[in-house]
Parts: C-alpha cells; sequence; structure tokens
C-alpha cells in the first residue's frame, strides 16, 4: 500500500471503499489522511476520517453478513434449534400428562402419549383445550425431527471428517459450542474433550470438584461404551480426532478415511488392554 488506501476509489463509494479495507493491508503506518486528500478521496483530513469511518462500519457489515451466511453458521442456527424444540416438547408433553392425569386419571407420559390425545374425541371445553395443547406439543417434537434430518443431512457437507468420527448431530452439537467451526479447527483436543462440560469445569477450576473427563462427547458410543475406569482414556483419544478432523474439515476440506481407522484401532486397543492409556 503505497498510494493510500482509497487510491483510484471515488469519492463517496462507499461500497469499494469497504471491500479496499476488507482486502488491503499496509506494512507500516503513514499519513494515510494526507495520502487520501492528494489522491482525490477526501477533500480534507475531516473528509477523510468520515468517509473511513462509513467504510469500515460497512466492511463489519459485510463480514458479519458473510459469517451469518456460512454454511457452518447454518448449522449451528438448526442444531441450536432442533435442541429448543426437543426441550419444549418434552416440556410440554410433561404439562400436557400433567393435565390428562387430572382429567382421566391416566399415566401416560411423553410426547407418544400426546399423540394419542389428539386422536380423542373431545367431550367438552376443557377436552378441547387439552388436545390443542397436546396436538402443539407434537407439532413441536414433529419440527424438532425435521430439524435432525436437515442436520443430518447438513453436517456431512459442512464438516465431513468430523461428522464421520462422530456422527452428524454430535458433530453439529460441537461446531455449535464453539461457536463455529473455524473456532473449533483451532480448539486444542484438551478443550474439545470438555465441550459441553463448561460448568463442571468451572466448579474445578474453583476447587473442591474432580476435573471433567468429558463433556458432550460422551454420547459417543466411544465414550459411553468404554468401562468407566477407561472413559478418561478413550475421551482423550476420540478428543484427540476430532481435533484432528475439524482443522482438516476447515483448512482442506477433504475425507481422510484414515482418522476412522486410526480411532477404531486406538479405541479397541484402550477397551482390551484397560488402564489410563495415554
Amino acid at each position: 500500500m503505497t498510494d493510500g488506501w482509497f487510491a483510484g476509489i471515488d469519492p463517496g463509494d462507499e461500497a469499494a471503499a469497504a471491500e479496499r479495507v476488507r482486502s488491503g493491508r499496509a506494512d507500516g503506518p503513514d499519513d494515510w489522511s494526507q495520502r487520501a486528500v492528494d489522491a482525490g478521496f477526501a477533500s480534507d483530513e475531516a473528509d477523510y476520517y468520515d468517509q473511513l469511518h462509513a467504510a469500515t462500519m460497512a466492511a463489519t457489515r459485510a463480514a458479519v453478513a458473510e459469517r451469518e451466511t456460512a454454511d457452518d453458521q447454518q448449522l449451528v442456527h438448526a442444531i441450536r434449534a432442533m435442541a429448543d424444540c426437543e426441550r419444549t416438547a418434552n416440556e410440554l408433553a410433561e404439562r400436557v400428562a400433567e393435565w390428562a392425569g387430572s382429567r382421566y386419571g391416566e399415566s401416560g407420559s411423553g410426547v407418544d402419549y400426546a399423540r394419542e390425545l389428539c386422536d380423542r374425541e373431545a367431550v367438552d371445553e376443557g377436552d378441547a383445550a387439552l388436545q390443542s395443547l397436546a396436538e402443539r406439543t407434537v407439532a413441536v417434537a414433529d419440527e424438532a425431527d425435521d430439524l435432525r434430518t436437515y442436520v443430518e443431512q447438513t453436517a456431512p457437507a459442512v464438516a465431513p471428517n468430523l461428522s464421520a468420527l462422530a456422527g452428524p448431530v454430535l458433530a453439529a452439537r460441537l461446531v455449535s459450542l464453539a461457536g463455529g467451526l473455524e473456532a473449533l479447527a483451532k480448539q486444542p483436543s484438551g478443550t474439545v474433550q470438555v465441550l459441553g462440560a463448561e460448568d463442571a469445569l468451572f466448579a474445578h477450576l474453583r476447587g473442591g470438584a474432580p476435573s471433567p473427563k468429558h463433556g458432550i462427547i460422551f454420547t459417543h458410543e466411544y465414550v459411553s461404551g468404554t468401562r468407566p475406569e477407561e472413559r478418561g482414556s478413550a475421551a482423550r483419544a476420540l478428543a484427540g480426532k476430532l481435533s484432528i478432523a475439524a482443522r482438516v474439515d476447515h483448512y482442506s476440506g477433504d475425507l481422510r478415511p484414515e482418522l476412522e481407522a486410526e480411532l477404531d484401532e486406538r479405541i479397541e486397543r484402550i477397551r482390551s488392554r484397560g488402564g489410563d492409556e495415554e
């Protein structure tokens, strides 16, 4: 950058100025306001700073919009919406069961019981109100199922290696907890291992609580299906490969089947030998 940040750009061309802010670079400081005046971009120093402010704000808006529409962020929104729908459906199903129990003396529970109530004939306004709530409960549960299907279809395209190792839903949850695929790719394996266990980790750091061995990756069969005394080793092995997978997905996107084979072999060794293998 020798002629100034905005050399060759028409005054008032905010889009072009914003792109220059996003793509330009300089090796050192300079009198950029004077260069802008000399280049005809600004009439004086005050005008330069006004246009610089407008350009940087436009560049920031463009960067935010680009990030929010990125595939990994769409996956984050979907998995969070799925979790919200699942939680809401389960809470509503409990309310439906309690209400139905007070009217019919039954002990049904869950979304399936709400589905049963939807098919009953309402005999009074109370029945109608309960049935309406049951229908909404089922609708939210169905929405959660639809979102799960979307996640299962989308995650392998966004993070192929992570999805192959963790499964699409767990992969999406890890991306969500990290705040995005790039953020996950920059996390050390020790952090990936305890994602989702922040409360337990903070309790440990404050003292008086053991260090968590795993977070959400506990749902993976390689951790939950391993004997308790060996889960720490299994969690470390899984987190290490997931961390590598996230980096490959973000920086190259190439599918690496050998990662899955290496993980399978490592877990088999841990389970067969026992102990706290590193």
